[in-house]
């Protein structure tokens, strides 16, 4: 019946769905564990007809021409430069930290001062991690990358990672930088912004296929079994592609251990208000339990909406618990060893693929993955 099975109908699984369906003129079938599409971009219209993010703000961003080409036979866009605040001590500060933010910081006689010294350093429109910063000899660099340590890297970090910075792998620390440029915007590639109609209607266009078939509330565990070197699908040899985009480990049960994730609980509010904060995302970096505020109304460029809906972010340790969701891995040594165990498990199958967030145990920004996805496909046509 089919030529290829995907598990996951995120930005992974939609795209390799859609990819391997429209040129490689496969039958393919999706199995969505959770009730709707759309993985953790799903978005909705709530009760007061603001378009929210089920599972927090996701905002696109990418410099890959062929990735924004291939999103964009699926939908229109709303593009602006995402700029995000932190509440530093009831201030609004910029971030990341860049020049602008030092002139808030200090006053403008020393700010032009370490402007120049910083440029001097690393060079107009650099990107340094915080850690490298810190290491820095010079005393006034090092005031810098105190201060932006304290008061907005420090707490935060603790929050979101319930670990001390030094303890969190290179590859997240690594993207919390300063930015040596007059750049408010959070990220600086070419195209930043939302789908116009919202992500699900964007995925619903990718998953409208003839050659595809979706099925949600379906656990791939009751349509899947791995035997020694085979995989039967509905008790059947299946010798087709099999794309996964879940977490590994609860594929096997947690056969070795469950491996370690941070999740999220999300707090929604609906305010009868025109206004919250006046801006998409402010960070708590000094304060609060919750390390950020979304409003979606100035996300998604919302205008006729009476009142605004917010949501809090509060983070803590994945345990597999009914209605959590892992969604950062946690990348130490130990960890990706226990990753290793479950992803050997898998290398016996020849026709079974680990692509994603979760069944490759690392961080991928949205636009990484679609590229992955679509080279993935091209690679089982071949």
């Amino acid at each position: 019946m089919y030529d290829s099975i995907i598990i996951g109908s995120g930005a992974a699984g939609s795209t390799v769905a859609r990819k391997l369906a429209e040129t490689g003129e496969r039958k393919v079938l999706v199995l969505e564990k959770r009730p709707h599409i759309g993985g953790n971009c799903y978005d909705r219209v709530d009760d007061y007809g603001i378009l929210i993010h089920q599972y927090g703000p996701h905002i696109f961003h990418t410099s890959e021409e062929d990735v924004f080409h291939f999103l964009s036979e699926f939908t229109d866009w709303y593009l602006f430069g995402h700029e995000v605040a932190a509440n530093v001590h009831e201030k609004l500060l910029p971030i990341p930290f860049n020049l602008n933010t030092l002139y808030q910081v200090y006053e403008p006689e020393k700010a032009e001062e370490l402007e120049q010294v910083l440029i001097k350093e690393y060079g107009m429109g650099s990107r340094v991690p915080i850690i490298q910063l810190r290491e820095n000899s010079n005393p006034d660099i090092k005031a810098i990358a105190d201060y932006v340590y304290e008061n907005i890297f420090l707490y935060y970090t603790m929050k979101q990672w319930g670990q001390k910075p030094e303890e969190i792998s290179p590859e997240v620390t690594g993207r919390v930088p300063v930015l040596i440029s007059h750049d408010n915007r959070y990220f600086q590639d070419k195209y930043q912004g939302m789908p116009k109609d919202g992500y699900t209607a964007m995925f619903q266009k990718m998953l409208d296929h003839p050659g595809i078939t979706v099925k949600t509330s379906a656990d791939c565990r009751d349509y899947l079994t791995f035997l020694q070197d085979k995989v039967l699908f509905l008790g059947e040899e299946f010798t087709g592609g099999i794309i996964y985009t879940g977490a590994l480990d609860e594929l096997f049960d947690c056969e070795y251990g469950r491996l370690p994730y941070r999740s999220l609980d999300f707090r929604f509010e609906h305010l009868d208000q025109e206004s919250f904060q006046g801006r998409s995302v402010v960070n708590y970096t000094v304060s609060e339990p919750y390390t950020r505020i979304t409003e979606f109304k100035y996300l998604t460029g919302q205008k006729d909406t009476n009142g605004t809906t917010i949501v809090k972010e509060y983070p803590f340790a994945y345990t597999g618990a009914e209605g959590e969701i892992p969604y950062y891995a946690i990348l130490n040594d130990e960890n990706q060893t226990l990753y290793q165990k479950y992803a050997d498990k898998i290398r016996p199958f020849q026709n079974v693929y680990l692509l994603g967030r979760l069944a490759e145990y690392k961080y991928y920004n949205m636009d990484a993955i679609v590229k992955k996805a679509l080279q993935l496909a091209d690679e089982i046509r071949r």
